[in-house]
């Protein structure tokens, strides 16, 4: 079965939360999704993009001519104040039925090739510690892992706080 890689279009928001909605059923947190679809296309499509995606489609079956969305990779740029520039690899997942077909390789090497042509130092991404066959697709490529090399800890401020941060100091 062949695929193709695009880079995606407003027309793909329903296809992208989909996606991200099995992604996270994959890593048990799928209550945790609250995006919609017009907050993706807002963010994504917009003067100012905070996300970029790369699709991955294989011709429907049965012979259809209709396209199907079977893989994604949400990525963005960041700025490291030691290294510079970084592609910073948010979501990445291949529906199971379409896994072992070279799409999250052909995924991954389309990144690399864009984090090289826009002169990034590096890519950066975060994975769960229960996704092992994640982690050994990361390693199996050169990925370091930087919480055991580094120490390094995710911290999150959540919109609770950040309300809380944001307030007027009292007097």
């Amino acid at each position: 079965m062949e695929y193709k890689l695009r880079k995606a279009e407003p027309r793909d928001v329903s296809d992208i939360l989909r996606l991200v909605k099995e992604l996270a059923k994959y890593e048990e947190m799928e209550d945790q999704v609250m995006l919609t679809e017009k907050e993706l296309l807002e963010d994504g499509f917009g003067d100012t993009p905070f996300y970029h995606c790369i699709l991955a489609e294989i011709q429907g079956e049965n012979g259809t001519d209709d396209l199907k969305v079977v893989g994604f990779a949400m990525y963005y740029f960041t700025y490291d104040p030691w290294s510079g520039k970084q592609l910073y690899l948010e979501d990445f997942y291949v529906m199971d039925k379409y896994r072992g077909m070279g799409i999250g390789s052909a995924i991954l090497k389309q990144l690399s090739d864009l984090a090289m042509k826009t002169r990034c130092t590096g890519m950066m991404f975060v994975v769960a510690e229960n996704n092992e066959s994640s982690i050994n697709f990361y390693k199996q490529r050169g990925a370091e892992d930087l919480s055991e090399e580094e120490g390094w800890r995710l911290y999150k401020f959540h919109k609770e706080d950040l309300l809380k941060l944001a307030a007027p100091a009292e007097e």
